[in-house]
This record gives structure tokens, sequence and C-alpha cells, in this order.
């Protein structure tokens, strides 16, 4: 279908967020529509966003002090010229088709206001998570709206510039939801259209403003009680929002309600009990009606255990004093995600503080496998050019695409740096693997990179390609057959709790800094290694 000539103005926002604001620029820039333009608003970052926008040609950075996500997306759409407008976070990605999905559904409904589609949930990493249902819309918009959330992520939507300018965008007094009151607003005057394509991709992790659950409940039961002035005789939409008023008490009822137990199951991470009385004094109904769901089935499980055990001890002999696992006694693990559904994995807080030791070293130009989403995080400024590898040409950002086993057509000695996180051990043969990074090297250029030692094995893609655990020693001597012993230097990181906890699932805020960061020889979850290149070699 001809989605016509209209422009899109893509406006992404960022508050300390440059750690993935390149993705963010690059997913706008690979549209298969080009928009019209591409607009960073920096709202009052300390993490230099300025630098890294200074690569990208194409898109335009606007600065000011920090004002909100609601100011920030206002400065934007004020400042473009599409006839569209689609705004992303600096933490999320669109989808290559996005702009043409939705211009398509505009195509066919060009009287709406905004239209939207479904999205992808990743980690933090990047990696899929899994998908969300599309959420279609009834005849009556404002009162579908009223009723649920229809659009979870706001990078999905694609707004009419004269719709958003003629209510006056977003209310700038709102910290967080401003996106559902403004989609209220305008479906009580216009049509809106959802489809079911997959329009960006939503990323998880630790500092989504989603996650602080009473502030997301306040301002969205404040949001609601905003609509009881128009509803006015309409029985439907009084019913509706009735309806409304009682799905997002127990939304963020359920939410709190998990947060807390699992907390208080782990015994590994603050139990919230502030967020949770908060939770509970603006929905004591929906709280404790899922408290007691929860509770009760957890009762049950834990009554049938008792029975089972009270059996057990009549018919045998007493056992010694057993250790108390606790959720732990399980031959399922709590997540097959390496933690990533519950927050940032164990190891990644090991290979986190490991290439923030070493972030000196990554400058010039700089290779990564996958993305280079560290290269960006580590380096930033330092960074001058940055490739990423891959083992597929499927992933349309790889700038060297090969097996590091079989890499004749790689580069010779025109890397500064080689960020290499996790991935030696899906390679069978090793030994060449490093013999060609080794050559892709500068004379004085860094190898710094990860291995599993005590790990879960990938459930994924990686899965039949996951060879390998290797202790410091065996990847101190894998290095020194490349590298002179005196330039690497392997360093062990882990214990048998971070480990347990790592097998599990957990995740790294489930763990304290002490338990974290008491590294013991002979439990090593992961190694590291920085080898550098001679100047002779």
């Amino acid at each position: 279908m001809d989605v016509g000539p209209q422009p899109v103005s893509i406006v992404i926002t960022t508050y300390n967020h440059v750690r993935f604001l390149a993705e963010a620029i690059e997913s706008a820039l690979g549209q298969t529509v080009t928009p019209a333009e591409v607009i960073v608003v920096d709202d009052g970052s300390t993490d230099d966003p300025a630098s890294l926008v200074s690569r990208y040609p194409e898109a335009r950075l606007i600065r000011q002090s920090n004002q909100g996500l609601a100011a920030a997306r206002n400065t934007g759409w004020r400042a473009a010229c599409g006839h569209y407008v689609v705004f992303l976070d600096a933490d999320d990605r669109l989808m290559p088709e996005a702009l043409v999905s939705n211009l398509q559904l505009f195509a066919k409904k060009p009287d709406c206001a905004f239209v939207y589609g479904s999205f992808h949930r990743i980690d933090a990493s990047g990696r899929l998570l899994n998908s969300a249902e599309p959420q279609l819309i009834g005849d009556d918009a404002y009162e579908s709206f009223l009723k649920t959330n229809l659009v979870s992520m706001h990078a999905a939507v694609m707004y009419r510039r004269d719709c958003l300018e003629e209510v006056g965008g977003f209310d700038a007094r709102l910290r967080c939801c401003e996106d559902q009151e403004l989609y209220l607003r305008l479906a009580r005057r216009y049509r809106v259209a959802a489809g079911v394509e997959r329009i960006a991709e939503y990323r998880h992790h630790d500092s989504n403003m989603s996650r602080n659950i009473p502030a997301m409940l306040g301002t969205m039961l404040e949001v609601m009680h905003r609509q009881s002035a128009h509803l006015n005789d309409n029985a439907r939409w009084r019913n509706a929002y009735k309806t409304g008023v009682q799905f997002w008490k127990s939304n963020y009822a359920e939410q709190q309600v998990s947060q807390t137990l699992a907390a208080r199951a782990s015994g590994l991470m603050r139990v919230p009990w502030r967020a949770t009385a908060k939770v509970f004094a603006l929905a004591p109904s929906a709280f404790l009606t899922t408290a007691n769901r929860r509770i009760l089935k957890a009762l049950r499980s834990r009554l049938a255990r008792i029975q089972l055990l009270r059996t057990l001890h009549s018919r045998y002999a007493p056992v010694p004093k057993s250790i108390r696992f606790g959720d732990l006694r399980r031959v399922r693990p709590i997540s097959r995600d390496f933690g990533y559904d519950r927050g940032n994995p164990v190891d990644r807080h090991y290979i986190e503080d490991f290439l923030s030791r070493h972030a000196e070293d990554i400058k010039g130009r700089v290779l990564e496998v996958g993305d280079n989403a560290y290269t960006m995080q580590y380096g930033g400024a330092r960074v001058t050019h940055s490739d990423i590898l891959h083992v597929s040409p499927d992933n349309p950002r790889a700038t060297l695409v090969g097996d590091l086993s079989e890499g004749n057509n790689f580069p010779s000695a025109v890397f500064d740096c080689i960020v290499l996180t996790q991935t030696l051990h899906l390679i069978f043969d090793m030994r060449k693997a490093i013999a060609t990074l080794h050559r892709m090297l500068k004379p004085g250029g860094v190898l710094l990179t990860t291995v599993p030692g005590v790990s879960s094995i990938d459930r994924g893609q990686w899965g039949s390609s996951w060879y390998w655990s290797l202790s410091p020693a065996a990847l101190s001597r894998l290095l020194e057959e490349k590298f002179d012993s005196a330039n690497v230097d392997v360093t062990a990181y882990g214990n048998v709790l971070a480990a347990v906890a790592f097998l599990h699932g957990l995740a790294e805020h489930e763990l304290s800094a002490a338990e974290l960061d008491a590294h013991d020889p002979q439990y090593p979850m992961i190694a590291t290694a920085r080898a550098v290149k001679s100047w002779h070699a």
C-alpha cells in the first residue's frame, strides 16, 4: 500500500541513558521509510549525550534543563516539522518496519489522532524476552481507553502532529503516566486505530520508571479521576470508568504483591515494605484480594509439603538435622533466563565491574561482538570508530560478519581494543579464534574478554554451540599461546553463593554487595582477562 509523502519526525528523549542511545538512534535511522528528521532531546543529562549524537549527522540535538519526560517530549514535537510524530525513549528501539506499518494504518484511517501497534520485550542487553499480544480497540476509542491499558509501549504509537497541537501535547505536570493521560484526552475527541504488527522493542532494566509502582499507581488514579468530569450522562463511559479504576488498582497491586513476596521468600534482597504500604493505602481492597489469593496458594503448597514430611517421618527413622534450603530446594531453577527476567544477571555484575576497571583501554577503533553497548557505555568519547562483529549476516548492525575461528577475511592490525564478553565458549576451536583476535589487534592493542566458569547453558539459539566452561588457569594458558605471558592478566570473579544464585537465575539486586564481591578462587563464576598485543608482534 502507498503510504503517501507525508513526512514523519522521530523524537528521541534521553536522560542519563547514553549507554543505550546509539541503538535508539540507529533504529530510527534504519527505517524502511526514511524519517523527515530525528530529533534527540537531552533532558539535562549528566552523561554527555552530545558527544554520541555528534557521530550521527542525520540527528539533531536539543538540550534543556531537566524538566521531566513529558516536557522533553513537548520540546521535541514542537520543534518537529513532520506531519506525523513518533516518540522513542533512549533505552528502547524501533523495528525497521515501524514507520511504514503505522503509516499504512493512517492511510486506511486518516481521520485518526493516533495509531499504534504491538511490541517486543527485550532485556538490558537487547536480547528478546517475549512479545506482547496486540491490544485492539473498540468502536468507541474513549470507552476502550477508560477500561484498560491498550498501549503498554509508547514508541508503538504514531501521532498526527496537528492533533497534538490542538490538545496542547503532554501534561508536563505529570512525572509519569503522561502518555496514558494524552491517549484519553485525544480519544475523547478523535478516532484511534490499532494494528497487529510489532512496532518497537521495549527494554526492561533496573532503572525503568515503571518499576516505581506506588508512583505509577498514584498518578494513574489521578489521571482517571480527571475523567470523571467528562462522563456526563453517558452510562457506557461511567461503567468503563469504574472498570478502569479497578483495573489499574488490581494491576499495580498484583505487581507490588509479587515484588514483595519474591523479596520476602528469597531472603537475598531488601523487602520493599514502604512501597508495599503506599500501594495498600492507594488500593486496599485490590491489594488484600491479591495478597490473600497469593498467600493462600503458598499456604496450600506449604501444607502439602508438611504433610509429606510427616508421612515420611512416621515411616522412617529420624535423619540428622538438615540444611534449610528454602526456595532453592528445587530441581528446576527459579529462572531459566540467567536472571534477565528478574533484573541484571549476576554474571553481568562481574563483567561490568571488569570492564569499568579497564575502561581506559576502550578507545580508538573498537570491535565488540553482537552489539556495541559496552563500547559506548565504557568507551564513550574515547571511541573514534565502533565496529560490530556477528557470526550471522542477519544482524543488520554488524560491520564484520563471520566465525572468529575461520576469520581469514577479517582485517589485520586495525583495532585498538576488542571487547569479547561471554563469547569464546561458543567457539569450538578457541585456539584459532584467539589467533584471529591477536592478528586483528594493532601492536599495543588490548583484548578484554570474559568466559563462563559456573553457568547454566542457554536454552535459546546459543544452546547448540555452548561448548566450554573455562577455569582461570585454562583461559590464561590459551591466551599465553599467542600473547606474551607478561601481557596477560587473568582474574576470577564469584563465590559459591553467587554461583548458586546465578544457576537459579537470580538477579544482581537479590544479593548484597558484600555477597557479590567476596571472591573465592575455588568457585570462579566467570574468568576475565586483559591481554595486550606486544609491539614487536
